[in-house]
């Protein structure tokens, strides 16, 4: 009997050591990647009650954990600001990236919220070994008619990182960009902080 329990502990330990190696493999391609985490994120989400009620702290938890070690968000948010990046000190770039992170968590936790039944579908991907950018192209699949997700990618030191999506043909920076550079012409910088931080609270408030 103890030898039979220890054959199935190693059966187990050699089982889990195989998907470990899979998923780090996985993880070096940018299409691998995106399945691994869209994949790895849709199951915490359909286990958990408080997410699904739009639980904005078991939201943001998900996303610290489960998506931003594989994003350059800093990119996004500096892609978002084109040329009026350079005119922000190190302290308003970092505070501009963190409002804006807690902006975009609060909009789409809502669609968060609301996944239950829905699959992924992930589209053929093809690329050369020297890409170092990337667009991975995914749908979701529910009631209705598909909705287009798609990923770009940048491949840097770290490996693959997100750092731009695309719902139903609108890019999340392009769709940004414009907003982010009237408000800096109305009011600078500080002007821009002040904005996304208005709408962090009104949507914190809103029921």
């Amino acid at each position: 009997m103890h030898s039979l329990f220890i054959k199935i502990l190693f059966s187990i330990q050699a089982l889990l050591l195989v998907i470990g190696m899979a998923q780090a493999q996985d993880v070096k391609t940018p299409d691998g990647l995106i399945k691994y985490v869209v994949e790895d994120v849709l199951i915490v989400i359909k286990n958990d009650k408080a997410i699904q009620s739009g639980d904005f702290r078991k939201i943001n938890a998900l996303v610290d954990e489960k998506i931003l070690p594989y994003s350059d968000f800093q990119k996004t948010t500096r892609m978002s600001m084109g040329r009026n990046w350079s005119k922000a000190s190190p302290a308003q770039q970092d505070q501009i990236t963190q409002e804006f992170k807690i902006l975009l968590i609060r909009i789409y936790g809502g669609a968060l919220a609301q996944i239950k039944d829905q699959k992924m579908q992930y589209k053929p991907f093809r690329s050369s070994p020297d890409d170092t950018d990337v667009i991975v192209r995914t749908a979701i699949l529910g009631k209705g008619e598909p909705i287009q997700l798609d990923y770009r990618l940048e491949k840097g030191v770290n490996g693959w990182k997100v750092y731009d999506i695309n719902i139903l043909g609108a890019w999340l920076v392009e769709s940004y960009r414009n907003q982010f550079n009237d408000q800096i012409s109305k009011g600078g910088i500080d002007g821009l902080i002040k904005f996304l931080q208005d709408r962090n609270t009104a949507l914190s408030t809103y029921k």
